[in-house]
C-alpha cells in the first residue's frame, strides 16, 4: 500500500524528469545540429516546432515589467531525450 507522501511528489518527479529529458534532448539537438552532415536524417532529427508565448506586460501601477517571450523548441531529439530520462528514472525509482 502507497503511502500519501509518494501520490503528492509524483507530480514533481514528473515535471522534474521532464524539465531534465528537455534539457538532454536540446542538447542532443545542438549536436546534430553541429556535427551531422547535410541531409535527410539531420532534417529529421533537427526541425522542430517552436511554440512560444508573450511578451505579457504588467502594470501593477507601481511596478511594471513584462514577461517573455518564452518559447520552447521541440525536436524528435527532444523527446528522444524525455523517453531516455523517462526510462532511466522509472528504472532507479
Amino acid at each position: 500500500m502507497k503511502t500519501g507522501s509518494s501520490r503528492t511528489r509524483r507530480p514533481l518527479f514528473h515535471a522534474v524528469v521532464l524539465s531534465i529529458g528537455f534539457v538532454v534532448g536540446g542538447f542532443l539537438t545542438l549536436l546534430a545540429r553541429k556535427f551531422l552532415p547535410l541531409g535527410a536524417a539531420k532534417e529529421f532529427l533537427t526541425t522542430g516546432f517552436t511554440p512560444s508565448v508573450g511578451p505579457l506586460h504588467v502594470d501593477l501601477i507601481i511596478l511594471k515589467f513584462a514577461l517573455g517571450p518564452v518559447a520552447l523548441d521541440v525536436s524528435f531529439l527532444s523527446l528522444v531525450g524525455v523517453l531516455v530520462a523517462y526510462l532511466i528514472a522509472r528504472s532507479l525509482f
